[in-house]
């Protein structure tokens, strides 16, 4: 068995993307990203919910310390 360097093996090419499942208004990736994101309560930051979504929403980091701070409250 050979090894050889990534540049010997050959040009890299990206896997075909699967099509999107279209409606009316757009795909739902188009709608999604259409609709305003809902500000994070503790940062500021925006997060990856709808601001018509309701409750107290978090960013990513924040939604990940939350869960690491009542993981460990035994």
């Amino acid at each position: 068995m050979s090894l050889t360097p990534a540049a010997d093996r050959g040009p890299r090419t990206a896997a075909p993307t699967p099509p999107q499942d279209r409606t009316e208004g757009g795909t739902q990736q188009e709608r999604q990203d259409a609709s305003p994101r809902a500000d994070c309560v503790l940062c500021g930051e925006v997060t990856e919910h709808p601001a018509s979504r309701p409750g107290a929403l978090l960013c990513p980091v924040c939604e990940w310390q939350e869960a690491q701070r009542s993981a460990c409250s035994g």
